[in-house]
């Protein structure tokens, strides 16, 4: 059963103790396997690669999309869960194993994300049906960017690398220098010394990516850098303001030292989203890895 909304005049309790040892623990398994996983399509087995390339994202984003309706919808989220589960299913196959592979799975999620609004209570709608279209991001983004394969592969470590950058330096920055809060009464911890830390560190983070990737025009990939650990930080922002919203403090508790899959994954989904947005503007959606970074 979820709580009702929070009174957002209160600020969540913060646990005891730092988190430090289990978010290393947690990061040294999954970022290798999360940098496998992207290497696979370039594999000696491209095709094999690809669908488990599929079948991974669609593993994060049945995760969130679980997280999201156990937080947002209240009891009894089965079907909504079902119906939202089933379009994020058929997208990612129709992306990975049919010729329909742009925009047919974007419908299929909005269509699905349409489908569960209609089944949720009246004041849930809105927050349900906007969960699919946030797990379907997190889907389809990543599988969209890496299709393109001269660049697909860099684009994806690229992202890796801004994002977690962003987050590890941000959480040294703030430590360090603590000072004004960034967003008290959203995200009590965070500072301004920290999201300029994490953006700094994703800036070196992502040139250091395309400088080893022969990538020219390396001050256009540090901008583009800076905007999207930005972005990355304002989507953490966002998954703490709808915790916030429903009274809960973490997602969930599948990842040790992060909560649920939705805390780890909230600045990722983000940066992912407005790179996609970002390469298909300049060049279209068969080569958004190229219009990403490609200057």
């Amino acid at each position: 059963m979820v709580a009702e909304p929070a009174d957002l005049t209160t600020t969540p309790k913060i646990a005891k103790g730092s988190d430090l040892l289990p978010r290393v623990l947690s990061a040294l398994v999954l970022a290798p396997l999360a940098i496998f996983v992207a290497w696979l399509p370039s594999s000696a087995y491209p095709q094999i690669g690809g669908w488990i390339f599929g079948f991974f994202w669609l593993i994060a984003a049945l995760a969130v999309w679980w997280e999201w309706t156990t937080l947002v919808a209240g009891p009894d989220n089965r079907l909504l869960f079902f119906l939202g589960s089933s379009a994020l299913v058929l997208a990612m196959v129709v992306a990975e194993f049919s010729t329909a592979r742009t925009r047919t799975p974007m419908l299929i999620i909005v269509l699905g994300a349409l489908a569960a609004g209609v089944f949720a209570r009246a004041e849930r709608r809105s927050w349900v049906a906007g969960g699919v279209i946030y797990a379907g991001v997190l889907l389809t983004a990543p599988i969209l960017l890496r299709r393109d394969v001269p660049f697909g592969l860099t684009a994806i470590l690229f992202l890796f690398a801004l994002v977690w950058a962003t987050d590890i330096a941000g959480y040294f920055a703030g430590r360090t220098f603590d000072g004004p809060k960034l967003a008290p009464g959203i995200s009590p911890n965070k500072t301004w010394s920290g999201a300029i830390g994490g953006t700094l560190g994703a800036m070196i983070a992502g040139v250091a990516v395309a400088a080893l990737a022969h990538i020219d025009n390396l001050f256009a990939i540090a901008i583009v850098a800076v905007f999207l650990s930005a972005v990355a930080q304002a989507g953490d922002l966002f998954e703490s303001a709808v915790k916030r919203r429903f009274g809960a403090k973490d997602a969930g508790h599948l990842i040790p030292g992060h909560g649920g899959v939705m805390d780890r994954m909230d600045g990722f989904i983000a940066a992912a989203a407005a790179a996609m947005a970002l390469g298909v503007a300049r060049v279209g959606m068969d080569t958004a890895a190229q219009g990403l970074l490609v200057w």
